[in-house]
Parts: C-alpha cells; sequence; structure tokens
C-alpha cells in the first residue's frame, strides 16, 4: 500500500506526464493509487518491443536504456516514463526498454488508468484534447 508521501511523490511525477498534464490534482491522485509498483534486477527487460503495451512505466529509482534493434536509443533515469500512448491504444511496443540497474518503476495499466478517471466527459475532453496537441506538434500533415 502507497503511503502519503508516495502518493504526493507518484501525483508530481504523474503530473509532468504531457499526456496527463491537464488533469486535475484530485484526478492525479486518483492515479497514483490505481497503479503499482515493479522492481527490475540490473539486465532484466522491463518491455520487449513487439509485446502488447499495457500501460505507463513511470521510473522512481534507478535507470533504464531504451533499445531498437540492439542499438541504445537513450537512457532512461528516475522521473523519466515510457509507454503513455499504450493507456490509450493496445499496440506492440516499438522498443526494448533494459534496466541497467536495479529500477523501481510505478506502472499504470491501461484498465486502471480509465477506471481511476471514471466516466467524467471533462477529463476524457481533456486527456484528448493533450494527444491531439502532441499529434499537431509533430507536423499539421499528420492530423489534417
Amino acid at each position: 500500500m502507497a503511503t502519503p508521501s508516495d502518493v504526493s511523490d507518484r501525483v508530481a511525477l504523474l503530473g509532468a506526464v504531457p499526456l496527463l498534464s491537464s488533469l486535475t490534482r484530485s484526478q492525479l491522485v486518483a492515479l497514483a493509487t490505481a497503479g503499482d509498483e515493479r522492481t527490475f534486477q540490473a539486465g532484466e527487460p522491463i518491455v520487449s518491443e513487439g509485446e502488447k503495451g499495457i500501460g505507463l512505466f513511470l521510473l522512481l529509482e534507478g535507470s533504464a536504456d531504451v533499445q531498437r534493434a540492439g542499438h541504445r536509443v537513450t537512457s532512461l533515469t528516475p522521473g523519466q516514463f515510457f509507454g503513455e500512448s499504450a493507456l490509450l491504444v493496445e499496440q506492440p511496443r516499438t522498443a526494448d526498454v533494459l534496466a541497467t540497474s536495479e529500477v523501481r518503476c510505478f506502472v499504470l495499466h491501461r484498465w486502471a488508468f480509465w477506471e481511476a478517471l471514471g466516466v467524467d466527459p471533462r477529463t476524457n475532453r481533456a486527456v484528448f484534447e493533450e494527444t491531439v496537441r502532441r499529434l499537431r506538434s509533430f507536423g499539421a500533415v499528420l492530423v489534417e
């Protein structure tokens, strides 16, 4: 069970995820308590390219490398995240993420995400508006 300081820390980290940044504090608290924590040992895969994306992973401790075709694309450190698109769409992972040290992650599964946010149309609107803003940032050709 998460302690109040854990929830507070998670709320701050979740609020920094662009897709979630327009949510209210109470919505972020709901998400912070809806997920769970997982620990991975150095060298252990956190996710593998091609597997079904189940949700958002937020690094709380440790470091990990994102790899494609065996080549490091980037490194992740505490406070960084991956898999936010898996909150919206079930699709295969596009990269491997390997722990380079012991890693503690907050994992927010898609079903827990939608259950925690409920059916409030304002919440859905905030998430979808941010999704469109992010798509537009990749170029008007993608969305028009």
